[in-house]
């Protein structure tokens, strides 16, 4: 908020004011920025996109060499502390990522958004978490879920920001 006239506060908001510029709340300084947050996201982007390509890895290889594909025997690996199945050392590979993508979200979670693009931010992180509102469509699942779900779209749409999956609303 630049200046008060009549006991009313004026918008940030210009022609020339870009929607990723404007403060949110009326206690930040117009010059507030979110590069913290905007940093804090390239991590998590591509920490996500680690883990995700391992969870596809892992999903290719159930269907291809699960247990009807392959005898029992095949399906460990050996490593220097012993045998395991190839699912037991893909969980083992995932939640190594997951334990290095959870500081990323704790600091996403407690660092404050400045701009309507920090929002952006927090509002895919917590459609990351939230991610089962979108497994079915808008009009099946509870109220509830269906206000938050709402709530992070509209965030998205207006920070511009795509949401972190697919978006079931897209195939109906």
């Amino acid at each position: 908020m630049t200046e008060r006239t009549s006991g009313r506060p004026t918008s940030d908001y210009s022609p020339e004011t870009s929607p990723d510029q404007l403060s949110v709340g009326s206690t930040t300084a117009p010059s507030a920025d979110d590069s913290p947050l905007l940093a804090l996201e390239q991590q998590f982007n591509a920490i996500s996109a680690e883990l995700l390509a391992m969870e596809q890895l892992r999903r290719v290889q159930n269907r291809y060499h699960g247990p009807a594909a392959q005898p029992p025997e095949q399906t460990t690996i050996e490593s220097p502390v012993g045998e395991h199945t190839y699912d037991e050392v893909m969980t083992q590979q995932i939640e190594t990522v997951l334990a290095r993508l959870y500081p990323i979200e704790r600091a996403i979670m407690q660092t404050p958004a400045c701009t309507i693009a920090g929002l952006g931010v927090k509002a895919r992180h917590a459609a990351y978490l939230m991610s089962q509102y979108w497994e079915a469509p808008i009009d099946r699942i509870d109220w509830d879920a269906r206000a938050v779900r709402l709530l992070i779209e509209a965030i998205c749409d207006v920070a511009h920001t795509p949401l972190p999956f697919r978006n079931v609303r897209d195939n109906e």
